[in-house]
Parts: structure tokens; C-alpha cells; sequence
């Protein structure tokens, strides 16, 4: 390993150390080690002959499939910043990635992308090309590791979505220190429905790799009914979940299904999971453990809870990676001591390098206060207690007031969730000091019903004012709950 690697430096050590093991797997395809290697120099060199050079922004729209892992690398081999989007961006939004990036390449099957890749003159590949890909030779000249190695967008609810920008040092410490906390084992397959466009899927590919672990590629739809039939079938031990895909599998857990998947370990991050849907995932499958995970696109992780370390830190999501720190601070920017709560700063090589031609947010979010990394201020709230263990509040934006007292989302949905019936709860706070937070719930009661059993779980105070039943919470692709269609559905409908 050398003091400073680069990302194909990681798969290159994988395949000398497991070069027939396999790398990853979709369906009936698969790659070993080796071959993701070899495909990834051959690719790097017909990334160079398709006229990318380095510093080159390559965006990849492609389908998760087994060839995307060596597309990665091939760009990383080439000194070319990789770009993933998803295949199912809406076209406004494709539109503005296309014209903020400036991509040398766009590698999509996704018709309407090629077609505005072909309006801005814009050279575009599909899978074909890739899949043929057979070019011989050295691999052009690698780039340094201060060099940016991804850009990877962030959604926005209100505006068009920003660039995060990840050097190889960035990218490749981040790897390795969760890495060392998540300890994934050569033998363990690691079942991912996440896209790679969501940081959280596409570091799994490092994370494999790290460990010479399998990575099972899944679409979408398999995070649905066919999640545990498709767990067993991969005898998957690792998933990387959200909490409406956990939420998904303790459901189809209840109804006690003849053969149980073999996971071992599952892991959260992107939004706080229910301590109800864990409670039941353990009694189901007793073997399982679970760390609790914190982070930010701008930071990739910032803390990871030891196993199953939240049965004796109730509520915290983990301590700092090694080699960083996370502490709070209040609103002029003075450090608070453990106990109190603040905005949560994040410091260390796993803070990103900034956003892509913004420097004014840039400049407000990245701040180089001391040494020599950045302090990224995440704009979430929360407190540490006295041994480290972060403890999340909320963003900027889940923070309000409820009859002038202060409350945070995360506080009322976890009560919510404590509610017999309710299966899902989920808060949009109010817009105005003149108006008040609206809880929606998936759940068979009424909603003046949830309203009055969660008085027994939450002070009067910070009960919310309006209750909505709904079907089902709205997603985004990734899993995550949609905000913006969230209080869309909160304004729409009548409270009971």
C-alpha cells in the first residue's frame, strides 16, 4: 500500500490478494478481482483513446450492472472524474448536471440523456461500446492524489442539485477508515439495492474491495417483495440499508418465511432508524448485528456506532472515524462542551474538497479554520455526551417551534413510532411562526386516535397540532423520504 493511494491502487491490492474470488455479481454475471483489474485497464485505455484525458469529467448514467465497478476504476486509471447519475434523472435536472459538469464523455442508455448529451455536442457511449471495450496497452497517466477523483450531486428540494467534490485522498481515506470500523470480512457478500449514484450504494464497491468481499448488485424492485427470497438466494450477510428498506424486511420477517437470509450484519445511514424495526429485525434474526452510521455527502461518514452499541447508547449514532473529529458548536462558532446542542462540525481527511463552482457555499460550509483540512459546518444539530458518542437532533431545517417551545422532528417521529399501529411517522415542520407541524403516519388508526396515544409518549407541548394518514410515504430512488412531495401531502390533505 503506499503512503498516499490511489483508488485503483485499492482494487490492483485486491487482485493481487484474491485474484479469483469474486468481485462482483448481478444475476447470472459475475467478475472476479482479477478480471474487474483487467477489464478496468482496458476500459482506462479506451476512455484515453475515446479522447477523456485527465481532469475530464466522464458522466455515467448506466444501469448498476457488473461492468460499472471497473468503469470506475478505468476512470480513476485515467485521472478522469467519474460523474454518477441516475438512469431515471428527471430530464430539468439531467439538463443541469450536463451544464454545470461539462462531462467529456456521457456514458448512458437512458434515451433522453443521450439525446441532450447530443444537443450540447457532447460525445455519449452505451453499454454496447462499453461491453466491447477491448483496447490493449498501458493505461495513460494516472493522476496525483490531491487530483478530484468523483463528483457526486446532492439532491435538493428547492433548487438544482450541487457537486460534491471528492479528491483521490478523500475518496480513499474515507474508504479505509470506514473500512476499519464496519470491518467487512473476505467472506461476506454484500447485498446492495442502493443506486450508485446515493454515496452510501457506490461506496459499497470500495468497501468490497477493501476486503475482497462479494458485491451483490440489485435493482431497485428487489428492495420490495422480493428482498428476502433474493437475501437468501445470494446468501447475503451483509445489507447496507436505509430505514423504509429495514422497515421492508422486518415486515416480510413477520410473516415468518420458511427459509431466513443468513445476514450477519446491517448498516444505517441517511436518516434515523426506528429503534422498533431493529427490535424486531433482532428477534427474527438473532445472529444479526447492527452499527448505526452518520454522515453527509460533503463527508461521506463522520461517525459509526460499535456493534450493536445502541442497546447502551440509546439514540446515538456512533463516535468520530479514526484519524478525525466531530464536535458542536453554537452560533458564533465557539466549541460546546458534551451535553449541549449545536451544529455539528466535522473535521478531518474525510471532509470533501467543496462544491463544484459554488465558492460562495463553499466558503460558508468548508471552512479552514486551523491545520490543514477543512471543517465542514454540516448545518445539522446535535449533541456529544462524554464519551464521543454523537447524538443527531436534526438539521437546520427539522428544528422549530410548537407553541414556543423548541422541538425536533427526530424527537416527534421517534415518539410516533412508539405509537401501537404505526408502522411509518414522518413530520413536516411549519413554514411560518404563525403556523404549526403536520405528523403523517402509515398506520390503520385514525388520525385524532394516533394524536391522543402519542400524548403518552411525548410532553403536550410538542404533540403536534395536525395528524394525516397516508398510504405510504413518498421515496426517492435512493430511499430516502421525499420532502418536498412529504409536505405536498401535508398541505393537500385534512387532517382527522
Amino acid at each position: 500500500m503506499t503512503i498516499f493511494p490511489l483508488l485503483h491502487d485499492l482494487l490492483d491490492e485486491a487482485a493481487a490478494r484474491h485474484p479469483d474470488a469474486t468481485a462482483v455479481r448481478r444475476g447470472p454475471g459475475s467478475l472476479t478481482y482479477l478480471q474487474v483489474r483487467d477489464r478496468s485497464m482496458r476500459l482506462a485505455r479506451w476512455l484515453a483513446d475515446a479522447g477523456v484525458r485527465r481532469g475530464d469529467r466522464v458522466l455515467i448514467a448506466l444501469p448498476s450492472g457488473i461492468l460499472v465497478p471497473p468503469l470506475l476504476y478505468a476512470c480513476s486509471r485515467a485521472g478522469a472524474v467519474f460523474v454518477p447519475l441516475s438512469d431515471g434523472t428527471p430530464e430539468k435536472v439531467a439538463e443541469h448536471v450536463l451544464d454545470d459538469c461539462e462531462p467529456a464523455l456521457v456514458l448512458a442508455s437512458n434515451e433522453p440523456l443521450r439525446r441532450l448529451a447530443a444537443e450540447r455536442g457532447i460525445r455519449c457511449r452505451g453499454l454496447a461500446e462499453l461491453d466491447a471495450a477491448a483496447a490493449a496497452g498501458s493505461p495513460p497517466a494516472g493522476p496525483l492524489p490531491s487530483d478530484p477523483a468523483c463528483f457526486i450531486y446532492t439532491s435538493g428540494s428547492t433548487a438544482m442539485p450541487k457537486a460534491v467534490v471528492s479528491t483521490q485522498l478523500q475518496l480513499t481515506f474515507a474508504a479505509r477508515a470506514i473500512q476499519s470500523r464496519l470491518r467487512y470480512r473476505t467472506d461476506d457478500v454484500v447485498y446492495c439495492p442502493l443506486p450508485l449514484s446515493f454515496d452510501y450504494g457506490l461506496y459499497q464497491i470500495f468497501l468490497c474491495t477493501l476486503a475482497g468481499a462479494e458485491l451483490y448488485l440489485a435493482d431497485r424492485e428487489a428492495a420490495g417483495h422480493r428482498l428476502l427470497v433474493d437475501l437468501a438466494t445470494v446468501r447475503a450477510s451483509v445489507l447496507p440499508a436505509v430505514p423504509s428498506l429495514a422497515g421492508n424486511l422486518a415486515r416480510l420477517l413477520s410473516r415468518r418465511p420458511a427459509e431466513l437470509p443468513r445476514l450477519r450484519l446491517l448498516t444505517n445511514t441517511g436518516a434515523t432508524m426506528p429503534p422498533r424495526v431493529l427490535a424486531d429485525l433482532r428477534a427474527a434474526l438473532p445472529g444479526l448485528r447492527v452499527q448505526l452510521m452518520y454522515g453527509l455527502t460533503e463527508c461521506k461518514r463522520a461517525t459509526i456506532m460499535p456493534e450493536d452499541e445502541d442497546l447502551r447508547h440509546p439514540g446515538a449514532c456512533g463516535v468520530a472515524l479514526p484519524g478525525t473529529e466531530v464536535f458542536t458548536v453554537d452560533d458564533s462558532g465557539a466549541r460546546l462542551p458534551s451535553g449541549e446542542v449545536g451544529e455539528i462540525v466535522v473535521r478531518g481527511p474525510n471532509v470533501m474538497a467543496g462544491y463544484w463552482r459554488r465558492p460562495e457555499l463553499s466558503a460558508e460550509r468548508f471552512r479552514l479554520a486551523s491545520g490543514l483540512f477543512p471543517e465542514l459546518h454540516t448545518g445539522d444539530y446535535g449533541w456529544l455526551d462524554e464519551d464521543g458518542y454523537l447524538y443527531f437532533a436534526g438539521r437546520r431545517d427539522d428544528i422549530y417551534k410548537e407553541r414556543g417551545f423548541r422541538v425536533s422532528t427526530i424527537e416527534v417521529e421517534a415518539a410516533a413510532h412508539r405509537v401501537p399501529g404505526v408502522r411509518v411517522a414522518a413530520v413536516v415542520p411549519p413554514r411560518g411562526d404563525d403556523e404549526y407541524a403536520t405528523l403523517l403516519v402509515v398506520t390503520r388508526l385514525s388520525a385524532a386516535e394516533v394524536l391522543r396515544l402519542l400524548r403518552g409518549e411525548l410532553d403536550e407541548t410538542k404533540v403536534p397540532a395536525r395528524c394525516v394518514v397516508i398510504d405510504k410515504l413518498p421515496l426517492k430512488e435512493n430511499g430516502k423520504v421525499a420532502r418536498a412531495a412529504l409536505a405536498r401531502l401535508a398541505g393537500t390533505e385534512t387532517s382527522g
